[in-house]
């Protein structure tokens, strides 16, 4: 049975303020379950859109990680795009006034440091300052919703960024329909918001058993692949290591011109006993760390992603290069639209302070320290009462 996603059900549902003036926050990954863009199936079923926003990566999804987007309009409605992710990360009080409501529909990746989340909670603080309603077009979690998975520590608020505003785990397997009840009640926002839920769609479930297509969510995230190791090799960000960045595999492979990649690839085999499949590659980067060099590199392959904890294997993995390569491995600044020095990235990912203090102790030690950072057991009965599924 095909998953509907929110903007179907609200489709089907015609409800009477569709002729009001709208305001889409979207992208264009955001498609009804027939791969429709939501803003077009929007618009044809008659909704009155008068403006669209756009997050990181811009409406086209085609900006590169921490690019700033530019204002516009866009081809496909002839509607004027408003960036949010520029010179503001929210609406402007000049951007909304002849508007009366505002959807939310973007794709999610299921990850704290993913920015699309924090780019709705700008918007319920807006709407709740405006006093106009916010309606969250809800979308399944695409990395399971199964609270058996969730890995990572709450967020530290010294750590607070715009890859991690607020106190949630790295992979949370909410909903950002799930995640919006819980900080309109928890942080006190108090906006005017309704989620119109997805059907069809069981906690355990993975976007490959939704019975639509994937479409990637920015121009790293561009198969399912990518998006289930992201939460572990997204760490890598914070290095100078190349996370398969300017290939086609992104945050699949990883490497560097001085990777001992087969001793590492042996290593990961013996520790984590066929969990994940491991190969040695060479391949050549034409954008970030290395570019046009030649990279001794390792590809990934999840064998159960039912069971599979990305957050500690990234952290593992980054152990390891760590200490077997320590004349080579550095920490390194990530610079971004939102944080021009890259400072301090390891810690905004990981949602800890001195984080990196974390990697110098003795590995047995380290390893029952990220064991414990990994685990996460209040964080399912913090967010229950707020459960859409």
């Amino acid at each position: 049975m095909f998953v509907h996603f929110g903007v179907d059900q609200l489709i089907q549902s015609a409800p009477s303020w569709k002729s009001q003036k709208i305001g889409l926050i979207t992208n264009e990954a955001a498609r009804t379950n027939q791969g429709v863009p939501t803003r077009k199936a929007l618009q044809d079923a008659g909704f009155n859109l008068v403006k669209l926003f756009s997050p990181e990566h811009g409406l086209m999804v085609k900006g590169a990680d921490g690019e700033a987007m530019q204002d516009g309009i866009d081809e496909l409605t002839d509607l004027p795009i408003i960036s949010l992710y520029g010179t503001k990360l929210a609406p402007g009080e000049e951007d909304i006034f002849n508007i009366d409501l505002i959807l939310f529909d973007v794709p999610d990746t299921g990850v704290r440091f993913y920015t699309y989340l924090w780019t709705l909670t700008y918007a319920m603080e807006v709407c709740a300052g405006s006093n106009k309603k916010l309606i969250v077009l809800d979308r399944p979690n695409p990395i399971s919703g199964n609270f058996e998975l969730v890995e990572g520590p709450d967020l530290d608020l010294s750590c607070s960024s715009f890859i991690g505003r607020w106190p949630i785990p790295i992979r949370h397997c909410c909903t950002l329909g799930e995640l919006a009840l819980y900080f309109n009640e928890s942080r006190m926002i108090k906006a005017h918001l309704e989620i119109i839920k997805c059907t069809n769609w069981e906690r355990n479930q993975f976007q490959p058993d939704w019975g639509s297509a994937f479409v990637g969510t920015s121009p790293a995230i561009q198969s399912f692949d990518s998006m289930i190791l992201y939460p572990g090799l997204c760490f890598i960000e914070a290095t100078n290591l190349n996370e398969g960045r300017g290939t086609d595999f992104a945050f699949q492979i990883m490497g560097a011109p001085w990777l001992q990649n087969n001793l590492i690839v042996a290593q990961l085999n013996n520790l984590l006993e066929g969990e994940i499949i491991t190969e040695s590659i060479v391949y050549l980067p034409t954008s970030y760390h290395f570019a046009g060099e030649k990279c001794n590199g390792i590809r990934f392959t999840i064998k159960d992603i039912a069971t599979f904890k990305p957050v500690y294997f990234g952290l593992l993995l980054l152990k390891l290069i760590k200490d077997i390569h320590p004349r080579y491995f550095k920490w390194d600044n990530y610079k971004t639209n939102v944080n021009p020095r890259g400072n301090n990235h390891l810690d905004k990912l990981l949602g800890m302070p001195n984080s990196e203090a974390i990697f110098e102790m003795p590995f047995p030690q380290f390893l029952r320290k990220i064991t414990s950072i990994c685990s996460n057991k209040q964080w399912e009965k913090t967010i229950t009462p707020y459960l859409l599924y």
